[in-house]
């Protein structure tokens, strides 16, 4: 996923996809454990409250229930899916969270 060309010149935007996947419950452990160890400096980057989720919310301006939001679109999107007989990936509903809510 890091060599992905999505995120060619766009750090911020690897995060927030990052983030709607934490948020569903759908990020790696592996992910999760380097995303600690980057939390001093996306604190010191982004502000927060040393957790790098919150960081990256406090970057954005997302409101406190932003992570109950998103699972609920997730629920919502997992429900379409099923009805029409497709699989909705949690990294392309992360990509398509980020793109309609946060990408110009």
């Amino acid at each position: 996923m890091l060599t992905n060309p999505r995120y060619d010149g766009q750090p911020l935007l690897r995060l927030l996809d990052v983030y709607v996947l934490w948020a569903i419950g759908e990020l790696s452990q592996e992910s999760e454990d380097g995303l600690k160890r980057m939390a001093p400096k996306l604190r010191s980057i982004h502000g927060g409250d040393g957790q790098w989720h919150d960081a990256i919310a406090h970057s954005m301006h997302m409101p406190e229930g932003m992570p109950a939001a998103i699972r609920d679109m997730w629920a919502r999107n997992l429900e379409i899916a099923r009805v029409n007989g497709v699989t909705l990936p949690p990294q392309k509903f992360a990509e398509m969270f980020v793109d309609e809510n946060f990408v110009d």
